[in-house]
């Protein structure tokens, strides 16, 4: 069990510009299997903090080493838990000087006022596309007004739909035109789980508005 002994920021870039880093994440989930679904899930959790790290590859490693099934579950947990995780850190922190610096960019208070005006469904979009930033998705969901029921929601079904077409499709884009069907798979998933999301999303504001009546 030495394959963290040397790990490092540098190696793990090293690793990824090399292509060898799919290899190493499979030494390493059969070195700690006796761990069970434990460094399945940890994997993509660390992706939503350290944003360089390959989702695909952790989550194709994950269908591998624990079967389709398994596979998707541990890398859904995991990567929504990071982004849950990112997303509280961030508003806890947001109004330190350094996220006061971001906020004020002009670019992210347009993606923000978007955030806000639209709510779950733009959200939930990008959450779905395997490359999209994630990171950058999450601070910014954080220091914008939109609610944490909103941005749970919108996580938990799109990292549903990204994980989920990622170990079902394969890292490689030629799979969608090789497989037609694949496509309207992964299609009908984002417009189910898209018609899913915002009918609990209006449940939750009724029930919102039902609780601000009685208030007053």
């Amino acid at each position: 069990m030495d394959s963290l002994q040397y790990l490092n920021i540098d190696s793990i870039k090293e690793m990824i510009e090399d292509d060898t880093f799919k290899e190493y994440v499979m030494q390493l989930l059969k070195e700690y299997e006796q761990l069970g679904p434990l460094p399945g899930i940890l994997l993509p959790l660390l992706e939503a903090m350290l944003p360089f790290l390959p989702l695909f590859v952790f989550v194709i490693a994950n269908s591998m080493a624990y079967g389709l099934l398994k596979g998707f579950l541990f890398s859904w947990i995991g990567a929504s838990l990071g982004a849950i995780v990112v997303f509280r850190i961030v508003r806890r922190l947001g109004q330190q000087r350094f996220f006061n610096f971001v906020r004020k960019h002009q670019q992210v208070q347009r993606v923000m006022t978007w955030l806000e005006r639209h709510g779950f469904g733009p959200l939930f979009l990008l959450m779905c596309f395997p490359f999209s930033p994630s990171a950058v998705i999450n601070v910014v969901g954080a220091l914008s007004k939109v609610s944490f029921q909103q941005f749970m929601l919108a996580v938990l079904l799109g990292k549903a739909v990204m994980i989920f077409t990622i170990a079902y499709v394969g890292h490689s884009i030629t799979e969608f035109a090789k497989h037609p069907m694949k496509t309207v798979v992964v299609g009908v998933c984002i417009s189910v789980f898209w018609l899913v999301g915002k009918f609990i999303e209006r449940r939750l504001q009724q029930k919102t508005m039902e609780k601000e009546g009685t208030g007053d």
